[in-house]
């Protein structure tokens, strides 16, 4: 498997040097606006991860552009812990960082962190991530900041119409 620090400038994807947790950062860069949740790891878990931001962006009258875009990357980004890391369960948190709305989604298992992958046409699965690249200013993976696991992370642009 390759290092998931391992800068990938073609793919859009940051090293996790990059990453700082959200608790880390100067809080003058913090807005207020916040959302956090536990999810268990199951498939129905997906579709309440794209609920609740959806709600919560909604409440905070992000552009809809914003909404659609960012209950696409948690969507993903939760498939994926489900799918590959072998966690109990999932952490979501979305928050404003500036012009960048922060979306990222936790485990604590120990499989794969994620990195893009080449889907074939027959191929069902592979290109979460390639729409996370996509989609995402920045992206990347950290370790959790508690026992084993890691945190991946996309930022979005908000735009001018936001907040």
């Amino acid at each position: 498997m390759p290092d998931a620090t391992v800068n990938t400038q073609s793919m859009g994807v940051a090293s996790s040097s990059h990453a700082q947790p959200l608790e880390r950062y100067d809080t003058s860069l913090l807005g207020s606006e916040r959302l956090s949740f536990q999810l268990p790891a199951v498939d129905a878990s997906v579709g309440e991860a794209r609920r609740r931001v959806r709600a919560q962006l909604t409440e905070w009258r992000s552009p809809v552009e914003l909404t659609d875009n960012a209950q696409l990357v948690v969507s993903e980004l939760v498939t994926n812990a489900l799918r590959h890391t072998g966690s109990r369960s999932v952490g979501c948190e979305v928050r404003i960082l500036g012009s960048l709305l922060r979306i990222a989604v936790s485990s604590a298992g120990a499989g794969p962190a994620g990195m893009p992958t080449a889907a074939t046409m027959e191929d069902e699965g592979g290109r979460g991530l390639l729409l996370v690249c996509t989609l995402a200013e920045v992206w990347g993976v950290r370790p959790r900041d508690a026992g084993s696991g890691h945190v991946v992370w996309a930022d979005l642009a908000i735009g001018p119409a936001a907040r």
